[in-house]
């Protein structure tokens, strides 16, 4: 019986947020397709997720005209294709049978989340002093500069699920919830596009739930948990329990704007899936880390 993992792929790796990145994003990107090509041959089915942060952030700096979800709307589909043509070509000259399939993906967020009182999510790239003072924007200073920051509410339904279990269900690899999806919520039976980016992370685990796979993957640029990140007394982690994992969490271990919302995610799994591999790796670790031989695990 098939096997299948959701697979997360920070928006960083597809597009510096440093704006100088071209060359690591490609090597980034081409570790994460042969991920993907490993995980078909051990047997997995993949739906793949993405982040959008450094592309929406710049689609919105060129023309604020626009609304929030339009752009997060156009940046899945500009990113899915990228991954969907370079995968595509991939699997042809591997003779392989799976095809993709880039499902638009709008997600029900609630008007009422506080999220939208208090932004936190980093978009774009890093700002400039000019830019800090002169734009009428919420900004946050992160672990690589000045960023601009966007209200970010939790995922409370995906209104496309049934289209991806259809698609996943056929062996599709399926390429969805493209930068946390396109936020929206409901009033009176009609829905509306809200200005907004849902963490992927986040909507990665609610997806992994709703699908009940086997696995979570969440590739970052760090190849493990770790505690003090940077401190003197830097702690590796590669397995952590579900009550180890929500007191660091609890201590203030993993910032809201970077760790934090990993660790939230991939716990979220494992307390929600019987016997779900709930990791974090390095792309082009995929493999090695659902076998416990990188990365880091958590278990409930």
């Amino acid at each position: 019986m098939s096997r299948t993992v959701v697979y997360a792929i920070g928006g960083n790796a597809l597009s510096s947020p440093n704006g100088d990145g071209g060359d690591e994003s490609a090597l980034v990107l081409a570790k994460v397709i042969s991920d993907v090509v490993d995980l078909l041959e051990a047997g997995w089915r993949v739906i793949l997720t993405h982040g959008n942060g450094p592309q929406v952030g710049h689609l919105m700096s060129l023309d604020s005209s626009q609304p929030m979800d339009d752009w997060v709307a156009a940046t899945q589909g500009m990113i899915g294709h990228s991954l969907s043509i370079n995968l595509d070509s991939i699997l042809r000259r591997r003779n392989r049978p799976e095809a993709t399939a880039v499902v638009l993906t709008r997600v029900e967020v609630d008007a009422n989340d506080e999220g939208f009182n208090f932004p936190t999510k980093p978009v774009g790239p890093v700002l400039s002093d000019k830019q800090v003072m002169s734009e009428d924007w919420d900004i946050a200073e992160t672990k690589i500069g000045a960023r601009r920051v966007v209200a970010s509410p939790m995922p409370l339904r995906i209104l496309d699920i049934d289209v991806i279990k259809s698609l996943v269900s056929k062996n599709a690899i399926v390429i969805c919830c493209g930068g946390g999806g396109i936020p929206v919520v409901q009033k009176d039976g009609h829905y509306s596009g809200v200005p907004a980016v849902i963490d992927k992370d986040r909507l990665s685990a609610l997806l992994s739930i709703e699908m009940n796979v086997d696995a979570l993957i969440i590739s970052t640029a760090i190849d493990a948990i770790r505690i003090d990140f940077g401190g003197p007394n830097e702690t590796v982690h590669h397995h952590l329990s579900v009550k180890q994992a929500a007191a660091y969490l609890q201590a203030g271990e993993f910032p809201a704007g970077s760790m934090g919302p990993k660790v939230e995610s991939l716990v979220e799994a494992a307390n929600n899936i019987d016997g779900v591999k709930s990791v974090l790796c390095q792309p082009g670790d995929a493999i090695k880390a659902l076998r416990g031989e990188s990365g880091t695990t958590i278990t409930k």
